[in-house]
């Protein structure tokens, strides 16, 4: 069968397009070639800096006859109806229909369509040139004389020509020619522009890979890649170093050269002074090179970096290096520059002593002036959430507020917290914001800070992706889940939640950093309590803001009632209720929890928390069905079946580590035989209430056990009770494993029930009564998960 070879060759495609690009090219031809008729064997996209490159095998040579039949309406039909029917089946009049007759339906039209098959040169001609005119480019421009014309070609930079041949390997490829402003595709191609710019003739997709290695053009970016990473370890290798590699600098890189010709470059030592992230950072971002370090050490640099040519140099690539190192060394002198101001004392400290009071700031710390810095300026974090001191000071805290449940220090988490932003005002920030945290650490390490506190100041943003490792100190812990905790709440309080796709405040990403943070930490944590602590913190800084102050974020979201709330936030800290809560939840809330029956009573009687409660409740229940929807994604990449997922959380759910457990303990049980059983048995008792219920037929409040008529009936009732009672203090407990051992105690009898008594006895009472019992199964099964969702 035929092969398809296209190249569009261009002036340099910018690196971080190639890749998409031409994968687009490949699914907008291959889809319009199966739309027309055709198929193929296989299809591979390539790309270089100057060509997208496809190769489509198998294709067929022609598309099928087409024979099809279009039903109309009926023959008295209005004229309208007609009429659409005719410019549906592409007819210019009635009288080319067919008159089809129907016993019921009477006479009606019949369009009689046949399309002969058409050549793949043919079809091919056709898409190729509309493709390039609508290819989907993020950004395009017009050039040369014909720019100026209305309509005229836009590409992402100079097309220069189009290659494009057809045919099977035992025979000579034709061109498949069309034309599209000017320029008309052909056989020919050019390789690499400065070292073999000639032209090569072409015939089919192995001889054009071969012409172009000759021409020195490496098609394959992967192999690129791979050429690139194993030129540039053995360098280093053999000057004694090992190469800090990067993925998504080899990437970019790979996408910059046609031809790669790995070179070392250097600068002085003295610039190593600077950190390794700003010397990489700096060499990365503005000559795309890779660093090294000396073999055997840790994180310490050399001073020779990796930079990749497109061209083989008479003198080896001296002169590259040379000219690479010249601008390596200007931008390193910038960084010094930035490194060396971030450690002196800004010049305006005089201003700063309002906000270094508010946070208990040391003015002789360079980090806490550039903390002191960001609240003075009031630097905006969102118009709808107030500035980036407002959230510090929430962010500080609910961290406070976390800190025992996590087992962190709450004074270290205070601080941290105050410090988290801090270096968001530093140079070195403000020139790479990608810096963001690590820097902040290194400076409160020169500053001594606790380990703790520099730590958590960079763990605090992560985990951001994925495969992103979560913090795990106890006081990154207590500010990473603050900070997340705070924005979604913040968010959610403006409706600014996350709709399709779209996530312009990856509001996904923080929920599911929370989600993995007290999961791989094992933390038991109630979402409902802590959720109610992020809005206590807000209700706190606004309160201390005093009257006149803006009703922004949560509190704009309660402003209706404010005034009734004034004091809300006081009465929570004093009372300790977010502490204890946090440990235990609403539900299991005790006089120990509010230290005194006092205090219960002040939080469940007051007027104004009794009208908190109710305007949280529906905002925290949606912020936790939010987290759920996070949860079933993580646990599902993690294996999870996803209908044992749904059978356990509920609305209420919020206790993310327990939810965990019970899914793990419901799998483990169903994977047994008495598991299996039982799940049939439930389902089956299920489904009859069910049916029954939406009949609504009677069944009994409770089950009276003088209306058994059955040995089986007993045997069931007696051990529904003791099933549902050891299950629920199994449940209590949290041994989920043990509750369902419980359960499993039932798979007999029920068993048995179903095998000896019929539900819908003659007696209404009997049936009520049978019913009950069946309703007693459900309930003792729903302790630990909804059976009826289960699949099996």
């Amino acid at each position: 069968m035929p092969d398809l070879l296209l190249e569009l060759r261009s002036e340099e495609i910018p690196a971080r397009m190639q890749r998409k690009a031409a994968g687009d090219l490949k699914k907008m031809l291959t889809d319009g070639l199966v739309e027309a008729g055709l198929t193929y064997e296989a299809a591979r996209e390539y790309w270089t800096p100057r060509r997208l490159t496809l190769d489509i095998r198998g294709l067929t040579a022609r598309s099928k006859d087409i024979r099809e039949e279009i039903k109309g309406p009926s023959t008295t039909a209005p004229e309208q109806a007609v009429q659409g029917f005719l410019r549906k089946a592409g007819l210019s009049s009635v009288a080319e229909a067919h008159v089809h007759s129907d016993p019921k339906k009477g006479d009606f039209y019949v369009a009689h369509i046949s399309k002969p098959g058409r050549a793949a040169e043919e079809i091919i001609a056709e898409l190729v040139p509309g493709i390039i005119r609508n290819f989907p480019w993020p950004k395009s421009m017009r050039w040369g004389p014909a720019s100026a014309k209305p309509g005229s070609l836009r590409w992402v930079r100079p097309l220069q020509s189009i290659l494009c041949t057809f045919g099977p390997e035992t025979e000579e490829p034709v061109v498949v020619d069309f034309e599209i402003d000017g320029i008309r595709s052909g056989n020919i191609t050019y390789g690499h522009r400065f070292l073999a710019p000639g032209e090569i003739t072409v015939r089919r997709f192995d001889d054009y890979v071969s012409k172009l290695e000759a021409a020195k053009v490496v098609l394959d970016a992967d192999r690129r890649k791979e050429i690139i990473l194993a030129d540039a370890r053995n360098l280093a290798f053999a000057n004694g170093l090992d190469l800090v590699e990067d993925e998504g600098l080899l990437e970019e890189v790979s996408g910059l050269v046609e031809w790669p010709v790995v070179l070392m470059g250097e600068f002085e030592e003295d610039f190593l002074a600077i950190p390794a992230e700003v010397i990489r950072l700096t060499i990365r971002a503005n000559q795309k090179c890779f660093v090294t370090r000396p073999q055997g050490e840790g994180e310490a640099l050399s001073n020779r970096f990796i930079l990749t040519a497109n061209i083989e140099a008479r003198d080896g690539g001296k002169e590259i290096a040379h000219g690479n190192g010249k601008v390596v060394r200007a931008r390193l002198s910038d960084a010094l520059y930035f490194w060396t101001t971030d450690q002196g004392d800004l010049p305006d400290l005089g201003r700063l002593e309002a906000s270094a009071k508010k946070f208990d700031l040391d003015l002789k710390k360079p980090l806490d002036q550039r903390m002191a810095r960001l609240d003075h300026l009031n630097v905006t974090f969102h118009a709808k959430l107030g500035t980036q001191g407002e959230r510090v000071e929430r962010i500080r805290r609910l961290a406070e507020e976390l800190a025992p449940t996590v087992g962190a220090d709450p004074a270290l988490a205070a601080r941290a917290a105050v410090l988290a932003k801090a270096d968001l005002t530093t140079e070195v920030v403000g020139e790479f914001p990608e810096l963001q945290g690590a820097i902040g650490r290194k400076y409160a390490l020169l500053q001594g800070e606790h380990p703790s506190v520099a730590a958590a100041i960079e763990e605090h943003y992560k985990p951001q992706g994925p495969s992103d490792y979560v913090p795990s100190d106890p006081v990154s812990v207590a500010v990473a889940l603050a900070d997340k905790l705070d924005t979604l709440v913040g968010f959610w309080a403006i409706d600014e939640k996350p709709t399709g796709s779209k996530d312009p405040y990856a509001l996904r990403r923080a929920a599911l950093g929370v989600v993995r943070t007290i999961l791989e930490n094992k933390l038991k944590l109630s979402l409902g309590v802590a959720i109610a602590a992020a809005v206590s913190s807000a209700l706190a800084v606004y309160e201390q803001k005093g009257e006149g102050a803006d009703s922004r974020g949560v509190v704009a979201m309660l402003d209706s009632r404010i005034r009734d709330y004034k004091g809300t936030s006081q009465l929570l800290s004093e009372a300790g209720l977010i502490s204890n809560l946090l440990k235990g939840g609403l539900a299991n809330a005790s006089a120990e929890t509010f230290g005194s029956a006092d205090q219960e009573r002040e939080f469940f009687d007051g007027q104004r928390l009794m009208e908190l409660n109710t305007s949280l409740s529906p905002f925290i229940a949606d912020l936790v069905a939010f987290f759920h929807d996070r949860l079933k994604v993580y646990l599902r990449d993690q294996g999870a079946r996803h209908d044992l997922i749904d059978a356990v959380i509920t609305p209420q759910s919020d206790d993310l580590l327990q939810i965990v457990r019970r899914v793990e303990a419901l799998g483990s049980f169903l994977d047994t035989e008495d598991g299996k059983n039982l799940l049939a048995g439930t389902k089956r008792a299920a489904n009859i209430l069910a049916a029954e219920e939406k009949k609504k037929t009677a069944v009994a409040e409770t089950v009276e056990p003088a209306l058994f008529k059955e040995n089986a009936e007993k045997l069931l009732f007696s051990a529904v009770n003791q099933a549902e009672k050891q299950a629920g203090e199994a449940i209590q407990n949290e041994d989920f494993s043990a509750a369902m051992l419980a359960l499993s105690a039932l798979r007999e009898p029920v068993d048995s029930f179903f095998e000896h008594v019929l539900v819908n006895d003659e007696d209404l009472s009997v049936r009520a009564n049978r019913l009950a019992l069946l309703a007693r199964i459900r309930a003792a099964t729903g302790q630990v998960a909804d059976f009826a969702k289960i699949a099996g």
